[in-house]
């Protein structure tokens, strides 16, 4: 927390900026007509009601100097939603094996993961986890006398000093609901729980629940033979699955689990429940394992359901054969705080690990604590509906994975262009492809350089990406391959400038999200801009993308979030590049991965100085 204090505040832009910005995302979505109806709207906003909420923003930031304009709206949007968690908010990430294949047995792989997740909370819990920071040159992030100069630097004044080297700090706040956290369900909103003081690691097998301690009062580590020893225990005793699976509640809406919750509480399960809310994290032992990467990714993303938690701020999930990833709720939290606990624990427990693969466990161990609930009929009979209905969801849903190996980010950046923005080009012309026609489309950007950043959208469907699609598609071979390739820098410039400006807090999405909130609150009339067509047409994001890169990670994925779109996990390495994707349409899905294929290979060619055939 050293840079915390001088952080940057995440910046409120110009009305007139977005505006400009959002009529310029607008116009590759909309007819002539649309367009000017739309960009009536707008203007007619800026001018009059838009003006005075904008003005209001202003003030109310101006007296909440130690938060971000966006960060009670977003908590707002994410816990008042009523919709499952599972399947429409919590994403995963699949680890990458250990490189030594004896270390990926299951409680092996589970004891070292867990120990390394204890290290990093223990170094969270005494202030000395190094701040995050993004080094414009990495040169400085070895440099000794770089971090003797920024320790000498007070809190009030520490940003400063690293930004004189072009070292940007990023915000930790989040990092304080990491461990110890649960959502928990309540009517109409649900709220944040984080316990200071529990020690105990929850696990789950089979839809069994066990705790144990794992950290003594002084926040030693208990031993790993001991962890282990407890492990073992536990898979021994959860050898078949309960009648009842109290964990699918965690799968139904938010109301209805708010409700159910109270009866269990009424039931005398309220110290049973505050056990797992308050552990420091859920550790789920699964007893199957993915035989290819499609079943690993339904594992991931929501497994049979009576062997998760959703609601906890993570959940560490091993299966059989020693297969991990992490499965995390996303209220609380984006994917920067997770990411930086995936790689140190990754890189901990593969370099260092506390176990070998001959260690025995601890031959004397106190017995775990086994969670036993008091259900009754009403209970039981909503826990049978939230399974059915679970069951039929995940049914739907299908999960696509895709490697192209012609080129990555080395052929990319040799051609002094951004693979980020020719991976979405290719996505762009894909939808071409499957509709005929530019559909909304939303890539994940972290605001993070500044204090409580949450995200902002970058907008990957503009006018560059349209002109684009129209030269390979509708008129192919029509133009030279230099007129097509200098489209594809055009459209890799215009990518990078929504990129920065995304990472400055400069969209238009979360400012035209923040004053729709003041409405809201207000109970006034919403105005036209917020009732047009056209702004529902460009938040029904058909292709919402993300990316993650990482040595740790195998890859990382999400629900779609409306029900004809697309949800797309994507990286782009050195030399190829993957993605996982799913849909609730499979031959949509599949249909899109062709498209995706072609028009990977149609970029290439042009690239490479080849026609198109």
């Amino acid at each position: 927390m050293h840079f915390q204090p001088s952080l940057p505040r995440l910046p409120i832009p110009k009305l007139e900026d977005t505006i400009n910005r959002y009529l310029t995302a607008q116009k590759p979505l909309l007819n002539d007509e649309e367009y000017r109806n739309t960009a009536r709207f707008a203007r007619e906003f800026e001018k009059g009601v838009g003006k005075n909420l904008h003005r209001d923003l202003l003030e109310h930031d101006r007296l909440n100097k130690h938060t971000s304009y966006i960060s009670g709206p977003w908590y707002d949007m994410y816990l008042s939603a009523r919709e499952p968690i599972v399947l429409n908010y919590n994403p995963f990430i699949a680890l990458n094996p250990d490189p030594k294949p004896g270390y990926n047995s299951q409680i092996v792989r589970a004891t070292n993961l867990v120990v390394s997740a204890l290290k990093f909370l223990n170094s969270l819990k005494n202030d000395y986890l190094r701040p995050d920071i993004y080094y414009v040159n990495p040169k400085w992030s070895q440099s000794k006398m770089f971090k003797n100069f920024i320790r000498l630097l007070p809190p009030s004044v520490s940003w400063y000093g690293a930004y004189l080297v072009n070292a940007y700090p990023l915000d930790m706040s989040q990092y304080k609901s990491l461990f110890n956290s649960s959502r928990i369900p309540n009517l109409n909103k649900d709220t944040l729980f984080t316990s200071e003081f529990a020690r105990h690691l929850l696990v789950m097998r089979n839809g069994h629940f066990y705790v144990f301690e794992v950290l003594d009062p002084f926040g030693n580590i208990l031993h790993p033979s001991e962890i282990q020893a407890h492990l073992t225990q536990i898979i021994h005793d959860a050898d078949r699955l309960p009648e009842f699976g109290l964990s699918y509640l965690t799968t139904e809406d938010r109301n209805t689990w708010a409700t159910i919750r109270q009866l269990l509480v009424q039931n005398g399960n309220e110290e049973s429940l505050k056990r797992i809310d308050s552990a420091v994290f859920c550790l789920c032992l699964d007893g199957t394992s993915p035989q290819n990467e499609i079943e690993l990714s339904h594992f991931m993303l929501h497994g049979y359901g009576f062997n998760r938690w959703f609601d906890k701020s993570f959940s560490l999930i091993i299966t059989r054969d020693g297969t991990a990833g992490i499965n995390f709720e996303h209220s609380w939290g984006d994917g920067v705080a997770v990411l930086r606990f995936i790689n140190e624990v990754y890189r901990d427990s593969t370099q260092h690990p506390a176990l070998v693969p001959e260690s025995s466990p601890a031959l004397f161990v106190t017995s775990c604590d086994k969670l036993e609930f008091n259900l009754g009929r009403t209970v039981t009979s909503a826990i049978s509906a939230a399974r059915m209905k679970f069951d039929e969801k995940k049914k739907n849903l299908s999960f696509r994975t895709f490697r192209f190996q012609k080129f990555g980010r080395k052929f990319v950046v040799s051609q002094k262009m951004s693979p980020d923005a020719v991976f979405q080009l290719a996505s762009q012309m894909s939808a071409y492809r499957l509709y005929g026609q530019l559909v909304p489309s939303y890539e994940a950007c972290s605001t993070a350089a500044f204090k409580h950043g949450r995200t902002e959208t970058i907008r990957p469907t503009s006018l560059y990406t349209k002109k684009c699609t129209d030269a390979f598609i509708e008129k192919r071979g029509q133009h030279s391959i230099e007129e097509l390739r200098n489209m594809i820098d055009a459209c890799s410039k215009y990518h990078r400038r929504l990129q920065l400006e995304a990472t400055l807090g400069q969209g238009f999405d979360r400012h035209l999200f923040a004053l729709k909130y003041l409405v809201q609150c207000r109970g006034a009339n919403m105005p036209d801009i917020y009732t047009d067509p056209a702004y529902k047409k460009i938040n029904h994001i058909i292709i919402s993308t993300s990316t993650l890169n990482s040595p740790a990670i195998n890859y990382g994925g999400f629900g779609p979030v409306v029900p004809n779109g697309f949800g797309l996990g994507y990286n782009v390495f050195d030399t190829w590049i993957g993605c996982s994707i799913t849909s609730y349409l499979d031959e949509n899905l599949k249909e899109f991965l062709q498209c995706l294929e072609r028009s990977l290979n149609d970029i290439f060619d042009v690239l490479e100085g080849r026609a198109l055939t």
